[in-house]
């Protein structure tokens, strides 16, 4: 397992091994320890999994502390755009975004640590994507940020995308105030 600190601190992501023959192919989709010997010391109480046709994006979203997530992403089937925002005030990467594609295809996963947003574009028909998260869902503290918010730039490629009433109504984030130190 190859696992790889993006260009904003604590934003890994992670190539598996993959063993593949002719009746399929077997990897580790997670390994406590290879985390750790990484810095990744993480307790995961929470799975999530969805499916989504091509052109759903879904995001940018977080959870305010004392709820915070850190994420473990990854495609089972199909092929996502995923991007993390950094969030956290103190970082000199605030602002900045990161993303990958993430398919069936490549097994890759990413780790976004708690103090980024995250989404992601579904780019195949019948994406289903899954997450190990390190807090359990609280509504009370869920937040999103707009997913086309011109002073993040995303480069999504396109603009016909399917959102959530929720994700139309993201916040700017000239206007939002981050509670991530």
């Amino acid at each position: 397992m190859e696992i790889i600190e993006s260009e904003l601190k604590g934003l890994f992501v992670i190539k598996p091994r993959v063993f593949e023959d002719a009746r399929g192919y077997f990897f580790e989709s997670y390994n406590k320890e290879s985390f750790a010997k990484n810095g990744l010391n993480l307790d995961f109480v929470q799975d999530n999994q969805s499916l989504s046709q091509k052109g759903v994006l879904r995001g940018l979203h977080f959870q305010n502390p004392p709820h915070a997530q850190g994420k473990l992403v990854r495609v089972i089937t199909g092929a996502v755009f995923d991007v993390a925002v950094d969030i956290r005030k103190s970082s000199k990467t605030y602002g900045k975004w990161f993303g990958l594609k993430l398919s069936e295809q490549n097994k890759w996963m990413m780790y976004i640590p708690e103090g980024f947003a995250h989404g992601f574009l579904t780019l195949e028909n019948n994406t289903v994507f899954s997450y190990k998260c390190t807090g359990l869902y609280h509504k009370e503290a869920e937040d999103c940020l707009l997913w086309n918010d011109p002073d993040i730039g995303i480069q999504w490629g396109t603009e016909d995308v399917l959102l959530s009433d929720k994700d139309k109504t993201g916040k700017r984030i000239s206007s939002f105030r981050s509670m991530f130190e």
